[in-house]
């Protein structure tokens, strides 16, 4: 395994992480806890999920499987999306982080969480509020380092501005969509985080599996995404398809696998610190493995660049299809 600096912060994570979005819903406990164990096993340190992943029962899986390892692992999770139907259920307030912080922390039988998120910009609560919740349990020591998820650069550069004018704990990452069929990000934030020492934590980078050759020829595999998700079959387009078929053919010149090479392509992507792969089987950490160590020449690189150059001017991959 390799491990890279979470962007400038002191913190190693491995270059491969481990998404658990899917942990107590396509993936029961059982074989959550052995995906979980199975890729701790294997070198993988950084482990993502939420409060809200699978209403709540990703933290409470992972607690579990971690009781007695804690320090053998990086966890983060996230905060701010509604959780209840309360009028502060959601949202980056104190009110609401303060309370989630000590939901999180039960549930992963826990005393400090490594990386806590912001899951998404909220535009009702000023950042300066935010921050200095953020920073209060930086200063108590429930938490490690702070990050952000699904900011703009704007949103990104406002919050290290005002950290910097109150001496208050900065985001050392942000975790955005990125992969080969949604480069959107190379616009502003890659530039900026690149710029500022932000990690960034690229999420569905292999676009649900389009860009793993899974849905060639139309297939609808069992417990896949398309398969437990119908909505999902809106993100599925022409183009997005054609460039899942483009990786597969280029992976069978060059002797790897379309997962690896996608994978690959990421970890070769300026201020990327951990690409964060979900599992919902032991053999699939096993396959998102070979993509450590897979060196990718300037030729290889620039072929895919220019195969998947649209997909810097399109809408994100993970962003809801506009109303017809």
């Amino acid at each position: 395994m390799q491990y890279r600096q979470l962007g400038t912060s002191g913190l190693k994570v491995s270059v491969l992480g481990l998404g658990t979005n899917a942990f107590g819903g396509r993936a029961d406990k059982a074989t959550s806890i052995r995906v979980l164990h199975h890729a701790v096993d294997m070198g993988i340190t950084f482990i993502d999920t939420a409060n809200i992943y699978t209403n709540t029962q990703s933290e409470s899986i992972i607690g579990e499987a971690f009781e007695g390892r804690r320090d053998q692992v990086i966890l983060a999770t996230k905060v701010g999306i509604k959780n209840g139907d309360g009028p502060n259920d959601g949202g980056s307030s104190r009110l609401h982080i303060m309370r989630e912080v000590e939901n999180s922390l039960r549930r992963l039988r826990t005393d400090y969480i490594d990386l806590y998120q912001i899951h998404t910009f909220d535009p009702t609560t000023p950042l300066e509020e935010t921050l200095r919740a953020l920073n209060d349990l930086v200063v108590a020591g429930k938490v490690r380092y702070i990050g952000a998820s699904n900011y703009a650069a704007w949103q990104l550069m406002k919050s290290l501005s005002i950290s910097e004018r109150f001496s208050l704990a900065k985001y050392v990452s942000v975790q955005p969509g990125y992969s080969l069929v949604d480069r959107g990000i190379e616009r502003e934030l890659v530039p900026f985080c690149v710029s500022e020492g932000i990690g960034i934590i690229p999420y569905f980078p292999l676009a649900g599996g389009i860009l793993t050759g899974k849905y060639a020829g139309g297939a609808k595999p069992e417990g896949s995404l398309l398969d437990k998700n119908p909505n999902f079959a809106a993100r599925m387009d022409d183009a997005r398809m054609a460039m899942g078929d483009k990786v597969v053919e280029m992976a069978k010149e060059l002797g790897t696998t379309a997962t690896a090479l996608s994978l690959a392509w990421l970890m070769h992507q300026p201020g990327v610190s951990t690409v964060i792969a979900g599992a919902t089987r032991e053999s699939q950490i096993d396959d998102n493995l070979q993509a450590v160590g897979l060196e990718l020449s300037s030729d290889v690189l620039n072929a895919l660049d220019e195969a998947s150059e649209e997909f810097i001017y399109v809408r994100p991959f993970g962003s809801q299809p506009r109303r017809k």
